[in-house]
């Protein structure tokens, strides 16, 4: 005879669903954050998900460059191009990516542009969600630096969310993990 199988987990929090959350391309989001040209969409603050998970679409003209390659300490990211092509950068190697999810780990270099005649756009998760602050700064920042961001601004912000620039493309500057 199998053994009885308890099916309460004791201490287990309970499993949320959040409805209506906004297309990835919709006017329903949340907030809309424009950093430059690029308009960001939030769909998922944390405000639902006890801050383990933020989502975010972002919307990339043509022939626009990202962020200084960067590296995070504290959270995982994904994307998901949704409609054109970006290039992501890893070091000195790239993919061009156009419908693939993109998996990036604390302290893997990364940055990523759009280097293409076409908008394109993508969806992006943090966990924690704690990193959507930073778009909320950067926005803040720009409008402070006229409209652009200037580079020690985005040095300043990135810094206060665990998220260090690298000034050249080698692994060799990510810190070795602790033991």
């Amino acid at each position: 005879m199998a053994p009885a199988v308890n099916s309460t987990v004791p201490f287990s929090p309970a499993m949320k669903t959040i409805t209506h959350v906004p297309s990835v391309r919709s006017n329903e989001a949340k907030e809309t954050i424009r950093i430059g040209p690029v308009v960001i969409r939030i769909l998922e603050d944390g405000s639902n998900t006890d801050m383990r998970l933020g989502l975010m679409s972002a919307d990339v003209p043509a022939h626009t460059p990202g962020p200084p390659q960067h590296w995070h300490e504290m959270h995982d990211e994904t994307f998901l191009v949704t409609h054109g092509s970006i290039r992501f950068h890893t070091g000195d190697t790239y993919v061009d990516a156009k419908g693939d999810l993109v998996v990036v780990p604390p302290r893997a270099p990364h940055t990523f542009e759009n280097v293409t005649g076409e908008e394109a756009g993508f969806f992006n998760t943090f966990t924690p969600a704690f990193y959507i602050n930073y778009f909320r700064l950067l926005q803040e920042m720009a409008e402070g630096d006229g409209g652009k961001l200037s580079k020690e601004n985005a040095r300043i912000a990135m810094e206060r969310y665990a998220t260090m620039q690298l000034q050249g493309y080698g692994k060799e500057e990510v810190p070795k993990a602790a033991v």
